[in-house]
């Protein structure tokens, strides 16, 4: 008998919440490589858009425009800057935002992110089965994560292959 195949291919967007992956992959002490970053989520998981939210400050113009020419998708928030001088731009409300924004024009989703506050996020996508992975940055993501283990890939055993 033969067999039918589809043709509907499974499309997979990937949600990065680019302040806590970048500040713990520096935490660390390496750099991740954007491109290789991107390369990977689209080799090994078939991702065709990469939503990446970070705060808004002028000075970091270059920064959006390099990220754009890697293929993401950049997302900008407005940032505050604190009495002590740090720029805030908390970017997880945006995240969950446009994860259920672009809800059905995705097959799986993949959180790029060890922050608890995205828990409900996952749960969400698991009881609907639409998470492909939660990929976090390092050994120390939120305790809220842990029971979604069978879905998370930690980028500090990738080291070696997305390290700048």
């Amino acid at each position: 008998m033969e067999e039918i195949m589809s043709d509907k291919v499974e499309t997979t967007y990937a949600f990065i919440d680019g302040q806590n992956l970048n500040l713990g992959v520096n935490n660390q002490g390496w750099k991740l490589d954007f491109r290789k970053f991107r390369l990977f989520l689209r080799n090994r998981f078939n991702v065709t858009q990469a939503y990446f939210f970070i705060g808004y400050h002028s000075n970091n113009e270059w920064l959006y425009a390099s990220l754009r020419e890697k293929g993401y998708t950049v997302v900008l928030k407005p940032t505050i800057v604190l009495p002590d001088g740090k720029v805030k731009g908390n970017v997880d409300a945006e995240l969950v935002l446009h994860s259920m924004i672009e809800y059905p024009n995705y097959n799986k989703a993949i959180i790029v992110s060890g922050d608890g506050d995205f828990h409900c996020l996952a749960e969400y996508l698991i009881q609907k089965n639409k998470l492909s992975h939660l990929i976090v940055p390092n050994t120390t993501y939120s305790q809220l994560l842990k029971k979604f283990s069978s879905f998370i890939i930690r980028i500090d055993q990738l080291k070696g292959s997305l390290e700048r």
